[in-house]
């Protein structure tokens, strides 16, 4: 049954790929008593070389990185005793805005107000342009005074998780204990390919494709995981099955914190990106490469879309924000057919 409701949701991916709007993809689920299918199209790359997409290649999974790598880090850390959510940053990073003790409002930010994406800090910022040493660039992320605005959606929150991650542990980010088929790059096996970057000057390939990941190191708390379509299921049925996390952080990662974000992921909304057939208790996260994770708890069911959307570039209208929807309402029309009577409350 999985296999024919793979195969209807990968549809609209199939057809993006058959129209030149991205060059592969790879749709995976999986179900909450561990079943899985997987169905791929198209290529792993058209340049310099044209490569064919297969299960094994290896995704940039961008900010996906957030919710499987940094998140489950920082609510396992919590559940072991060794952080308090609702403490500040400056438990793990005394040094925070160091020259300014008296007066910093960094130094009042807590590990949910990153989490949640409910602090004032910019979405984003050019911090590669700053200089290429990783050491520094934490050095400045720390110190620099940030300009201030209404709550966004911030790289630079999770850049700090990360941070305060490695104070706590003694390690780098890629030390931490990661589910089979999933690493901070370079990946152990084919990789899919995706910008031509214009900065770096080469295609990338196996290499962090976030310019900011890169200049820090390549393992920051923001982007820089790689996995496979199968490494990124995995993650998800402990997720199903609630064996990564107690239920107590499992509730942190499903339940409202600031709008629709809860500690990590995105809740379903109007307008999201696992489209609008998912239960209210469904979360998801994107990534800009083209990747992205729904698990929708009251269907026992989560969902990976994989997509090189952004290669060779950017700067193309490769229709992603319609095609992550679109597969995850074919996907919901499909199972829910397959299991009449079971079909819960929309998100």
């Amino acid at each position: 049954m999985l296999e024919q409701i793979c195969q209807a949701a990968f549809a609209p991916a199939a057809a993006a790929v058959e129209r030149g709007q991205i060059p592969g993809a790879t749709l995976g689920i999986v179900s909450a008593d561990g079943q899985s299918a997987v169905r791929f199209a198209g290529s792993a790359a058209i340049l310099p070389d044209r490569e064919a997409l297969t299960r094994e290649h290896w995704f940039d999974l961008a900010s996906v990185s957030k919710v499987i790598a940094t998140t489950t880090m920082i609510l396992q850390l919590a559940e072991q005793g060794r952080i308090d959510l609702d403490r500040p940053l400056t438990d793990a990073i005394p040094d925070l805005r160091q020259y300014d003790v008296a007066n910093a409002a960094e130094r009042k930010l807590t590990f949910r107000d990153c989490l949640a994406h409910r602090s004032f800090l910019p979405a984003v910022e050019p911090i590669y342009t700053y200089g290429d040493d990783p050491a520094r660039l934490r050095a400045f992320v720390l110190q620099r005074a940030w300009r201030h605005g209404p709550p966004v959606y911030s790289d630079i929150n999770f850049i700090l998780l990360g941070i305060a991650i490695e104070r706590i542990t003694g390690a780098p980010l890629s030390a931490w204990p990661l589910g089979k088929d999933l690493s901070y790059g370079p990946p152990p096996g084919p990789a899919v390919a995706t910008e031509a970057c214009s900065w770096r000057g080469r295609v990338l390939k196996g290499e962090v494709h976030d310019e900011n990941a890169f200049a820090l190191g390549g393992a920051p708390g923001h982007a820089g995981l790689f996995g496979t379509v199968d490494g990124v299921l995995g993650f998800a049925r402990t997720m199903l099955d609630g064996s990564i996390l107690s239920p107590a952080m499992l509730a942190q990662a499903r339940t409202a914190q600031e709008g629709h974000r809860t500690c990590g992921w995105e809740r379903a909304f109007t307008g999201w990106s696992g489209g609008q057939t998912c239960s209210a208790e469904t979360i998801g996260h994107t990534g800009f490469t083209g990747t992205g994770l729904w698990i929708d708890y009251e269907r026992g069911l989560a969902w990976t879309l994989l997509t090189n959307r952004v290669h060779p570039t950017r700067h193309a209208d490769s229709g992603i924000f319609t095609l992550r929807p679109a597969v995850g309402e074919a996907l919901i029309q499909a199972w829910d057919s397959a299991n009449p009577g079971r079909v819960p409350s929309h998100g």
